[in-house]
């Protein structure tokens, strides 16, 4: 049965480097929205509250029922409240959304400081603090979103500069109505543009699974991959010069060679661009298209390494780490391997 293998001693290896370059676990939380980024949820919840992370991120509200026992607060970035709970804050996304949030409501307000995608603007700031003191909400958090902390531009410092008017803008408005909302505005990559962390949190994604990617000139923090794939042969057989293998035969035998297939394929999450051209890390090619359930591979072994870098298969296909990451089959099974 095809699976996905998960390394806690990597997990812990990043959340290491993580809290060391934030100064400390109390400022960690980890985004596990989308299933973790394919990972399992559930499991990478209870892995990083037994480190000791007491906040997380999810998109929905149901994405925070499954973990909402491991964490103190679940922070929801694209949901609204059905009754509001003391462990949820949510998102307010735009000025008109405020009017859609149950009165009693943890909100963190999103503030567009240049993403330019979701948020209210800077101008805004004070309209924003009196709706939602008007609709009786709570405002626990203000924050933003990167759009370039990977890449060497001026963007990063720019946007820093903004939030950090943001902060001084929206501590006098807050504290107006009585609130003392955390500051956040890092996500992965953020995290090391600066050997000072200013956030009161930092959100952390892709860094935490260890596929983060910056440009070569910024700094590397030597994060190691949490997740790898798994296929279990279905079939073997003698593939003969001049056959061709899959639909479409795109691949045919230059020579006799040995040819099976493995349980996964593009419902499972294995992309199709990839067919023909990938090959794993143990140096095994795929041959042929990538069916809906099953692909065919230069092997016969009985388990067979897929990937352990998403990222080194994304290239294959001309895509990120996340997208590879993000479609693997919820229903594939998951378990830690240390």
């Amino acid at each position: 049965m095809a699976s996905i293998k998960l390394s806690r001693e990597a997990l812990i290896h990043n959340l290491d480097i993580i809290a060391h370059q934030v100064g400390g676990k109390n400022k960690i939380a980890v985004v596990l929205k989308d299933n973790a980024y394919g990972h399992g949820a559930v499991m990478i919840a209870e892995a990083a509250s037994q480190y000791g992370i007491r906040e997380a991120v999810v998109r929905l509200e149901r994405e925070a029922d499954e973990i909402a026992e491991y964490f103190d607060n679940v922070l929801i970035l694209g949901d609204m409240p059905t009754l509001p709970k003391a462990n949820y804050s949510y998102v307010i996304n735009s000025l008109d959304s405020i009017e859609m949030f149950s009165e009693g409501s943890r909100v963190e307000l999103k503030v567009d400081t240049g993403m330019h995608r979701n948020g209210v603007a800077i101008n805004e700031l004070e309209v924003a603090f009196t709706r939602m003191n008007e609709k009786g909400l709570t405002c626990v958090g203000v924050m933003s979103h990167l759009r370039a902390s990977d890449t060497l531009s001026s963007e990063w410092f720019w946007q820093r500069r903004n939030f950090d008017e943001v902060k001084i803008k929206a501590s006098l408005l807050a504290k107006k109505y009585g609130w003392e909302p955390r500051f956040h505005l890092s996500n992965s990559a953020g995290i090391f543009r600066s050997a000072v962390c200013k956030d009161d949190m930092v959100r952390v994604g892709i860094v935490l699974y260890g596929c983060l990617e910056m440009e070569k000139t910024l700094p590397q923090p030597e994060v190691k991959p949490v997740l790898s794939l798994w296929g279990e042969r279905i079939a073997t057989r003698i593939l003969k010069k001049g056959e061709r293998v899959g639909y479409n035969g795109i691949y045919e035998a230059q020579n006799d060679e040995v040819i099976s297939t493995y349980d996964l394929g593009y419902a499972n999450g294995l992309d199709r661009l990839a067919s023909n051209c990938f090959v794993t890390p143990e140096g095994i090619a795929l041959r042929g298209r990538i069916s809906m359930d099953n692909a065919a591979f230069a092997s016969d072994k009985e388990e067979l390494l897929i990937f352990n870098d998403a990222n080194h298969y994304a290239r294959s296909v001309g895509t990120i780490g996340y997208e590879i990451l993000a479609c693997l089959d919820k229903d594939l099974k998951r378990e830690w391997i240390d």
